[in-house]
């Protein structure tokens, strides 16, 4: 025993491990991928119901995703009560490679699913259950899963699934920077490991008991909770401190940390892309080895905030790499929220769960909790955006951090230095590139162009997918939002900081049915809207937002080095009203022209002399009702523009249209084929998927 004390007092030791965990991390990421699935048998490994949308994660030969649509409330009663968890089925359906991104910095789904091991997704035609699950693991999940009843903080805080959560209320924990604490992690095992020990104490049952009891519990717990990062980080460092403390091993905590980053890597290599990883380990190593410095400060409050401050500054580079936005306001909104969420509700979660008589207490505090989220999400002043860079000035962060750390120990502010200068140049870098160029997004079915000239920032339509639910039942609660999903993370990845114009070139939901949400969740200046008959939509967004211009014919305005000149007017219908914009960069030519039809095109060839164009953005993704031969003839565009959605059902862009470009030589791209399309306006250089 005293060897192995001695060998486990070696630093050294832990470094020779980490780095060869590291190595042999990297050779299990990078062997070959088992992509095949059967999906005529299969285990249900989980599944979430949202309307009338069912999603389950299942297990033939390896893992994959089925996605299926219940056609009736009756057909969903009966799944419900039918299926679980463990239980075998077999379905019939089409078995779909996985998408990546289209759209440079945005969340790419593929490499998500591939972290857990899945390369397959499959569309659901028919569901049979062929047995029902024995496993004591998946009964006691589904009993549990079922005791909760979908209500999403008791999932979040016993189950660590967050999916139940709202967005809007996920959206505002994360801006306000305390999305951390709903993450079960070592803070939330080391309450329950330590409320269990304190139970079994009571109970007269001796210390190695109590700890060997208590380990056991909490790896039961981690199974339960689908081994996330941030809970196998917490129950491993509890059973190596509990082993640690046992037998008298006196190893130092940053190496027991080494030690469990170690055997978590192990047990899964692909931890090392996952976002709550590298949030728990490196602030959990960072409040380690700023112990001494943390007790420095004998009052409550004091130590609160200075802890606060530490995992704050150490999570920079995270937070900035993956959502390029900080909130310097979460330091003190963690003073708040640490010992409401971490000493109040976690605990109370596990007393509700138990005694359901404190369920309305439990929901006050909830809705205190998301209501002062939501309200303080609406305080933007202290919310910086910074741009996507090269991965290297990331790992200049963690090496400033360090030296910033050391200033902070031996008292040295000069060490304050480099990293407060590494803020303001990634923070200013943008005003320095001054880039200049057009990004038609791809955003489905729809239409969304940047245009970003000398740092200020235009957006021609905001897309929408169109919605055709039509029972309560079947309405979901998390529809994906294009603009939060794609324009927000791009725009913020970007370095852009506020749209100063968004134009709406007409009412149809697919040019605006996100603007709302864009300029709820955006900094947004003006906002012009057609000269035609003002719709429901276009209502709410003038109720929302105070600068409303309406773009009638001969609306003239310059923004950064562009000039903006409206050419429709007035034609009564919807889409022959689309505003049509003239735009000049230099000595470049561009026509925008939303939904506009042939009798648009007539008017404005009618009344304006438009020659030699360098850019056309066709009109209703390149249907067969816009793109007259007489436009092409007399514009001679260079280049078409088409934004059209992946085999839509409209059939955009239609042939008629493709062959016309074709017959006068012109270049075309299109969204579906090629994703988000970028061009440079001072090289000419185009570039896609991002």
């Amino acid at each position: 025993m005293l060897k192995l004390r001695t060998v486990l007092l070696s630093n050294h030791l832990y470094i020779v491990i980490i780095i060869l965990v590291l190595l042999i991390s990297l050779i299990r990421i990078n062997l070959n991928k088992k992509n095949n699935i059967e999906i005529k048998e299969s285990i249900i490994l989980d599944q979430v119901i949202d309307g009338n949308k069912l999603s389950l994660t299942l297990k033939s030969n390896n893992k994959y995703i089925g996605n299926y649509y219940f056609k009736s409330k009756k057909e969903l009663k009966y799944y419900k009560d039918s299926f679980h968890l463990g239980d075998k089925i077999s379905i019939n359906g089409t078995i779909n490679n996985i998408g990546s991104n289209t759209t440079k910095n945005t969340f790419n789904y593929k490499k998500y699913l591939e972290y857990k091991h899945i390369y397959k997704t499959v569309k659901i035609d028919s569901i049979k259950k062929i047995s029902n699950t024995n496993n004591i693991y998946y009964l006691l999940k589904q009993s549990i899963i079922n005791s909760l009843n979908n209500n999403p903080y008791l999932n979040t805080f016993i189950l660590g699934d967050k999916r139940y959560l709202k967005q809007e209320i996920k959206e505002s924990y994360q801006n306000n920077g305390i999305s951390h604490l709903f993450a079960l992690s070592g803070m939330h095992t080391s309450l329950l490991g330590g409320i269990i020990l304190s139970i079994l104490k009571k109970l007269k049952i001796s210390e190695n008991k109590r700890y060997l009891i208590t380990c056991i519990i909490l790896l039961l717990y981690l199974f339960l909770t689908g081994l996330s990062p941030s809970i196998l980080r917490g129950v491993l460092f509890f059973i190596l401190f509990s082993i640690n403390k046992i037998y008298y091993f006196y190893i130092k905590g940053y190496n027991i940390f080494i030690l469990t980053l170690s055997i978590s890597l192990l047990i899964e290599p692909f931890y090392i892309y996952e976002v709550a990883f590298w949030y728990s380990f490196t602030i959990s190593l960072t409040l380690i080895l700023m112990g001494e410095f943390i007790n420095r400060y004998n009052n409550y409050l004091k130590k609160l905030l200075v802890t606060s401050f530490l995992s704050f500054v150490s999570s920079i580079p995270i937070t900035l790499y993956n959502f390029y936005q900080i909130n310097i306001l979460s330091i003190i909104y963690n003073l708040f929220y640490v010992p409401l969420i971490s000493i109040i509700i976690f605990p109370l979660s596990l007393l509700t769960y138990i005694f359901n008589f404190l369920k309305p207490l439990y929901n006050i505090l909830i809705n205190i909790l998301e209501i002062t989220s939501l309200y303080l999400n609406k305080i933007n002043t202290f919310k910086f955006i910074f741009p996507k860079l090269n991965i290297i000035i990331y790992i200049l962060y963690f090496i400033f951090i360090i030296i910033f750390f050391i200033g902070l120990n031996k008292n040295k502010r000069l060490l304050y230095i480099p990293l407060f200068l590494l803020i303001i140049i990634h923070y200013l870098y943008p005003y320095y590139k001054n880039d200049n160029y057009i990004k038609m997004l791809d955003i489905g079915q729809g239409d969304s162009f940047i245009l970003h000239s000398n740092n200020k920032t235009v957006l021609i339509d905001t897309g929408g997918n169109m919605s055709f639910i039509k029972d309560k039942w079947m309405k979901r609660q998390n529809n994906n939002s294009l603009v939060k999903n794609i324009t927000i993370p791009l725009l913020k990845s970007l370095g852009i900081k506020k749209i100063d114009i968004i134009i709406l070139t007409h009412g149809d939901y697919d040019h605006l049915g996100e603007a709302l949400n864009l300029i709820n969740n955006f900094k947004v200046d003006k906002v012009y809207i057609n000269d035609n008959k003002i719709n429901y939509l276009e209502k709410q967004i003038i109720k929302k937002h105070n600068n409303i211009y309406i773009s009638k014919e001969g609306t003239n305005f310059n923004i950064g080095n562009f000039n903006f000149l409206e050419l429709n007017t007035d034609l009564e219908d919807e889409n022959d009203s689309s505003s049509i914009y003239y735009i000049t960069y230099n000595n470049l030519k561009m026509l925008f022209t939303g939904d506009a039809s042939v009798k648009s095109e007539e008017y404005i060839l009618n009344n304006y002399n438009i020659k030699n164009i360098d850019i056309l953005k066709l009109g209703h993704h390149g249907s067969r009702t816009s793109t007259s031969e007489d436009l092409l003839e007399k514009t001679n565009p260079k280049l078409a523009l088409i934004s059209c959605g992946r085999n839509n059902r409209f059939g955009h862009p239609h042939l008629e249209t493709i062959e016309k470009l074709n017959k006068y030589n012109i270049n075309y791209l299109r969204t579906d084929k090629l994703g988000t399309i970028t061009i440079n306006l001072d090289t000419y250089k185009i570039t896609t998927g991002n």
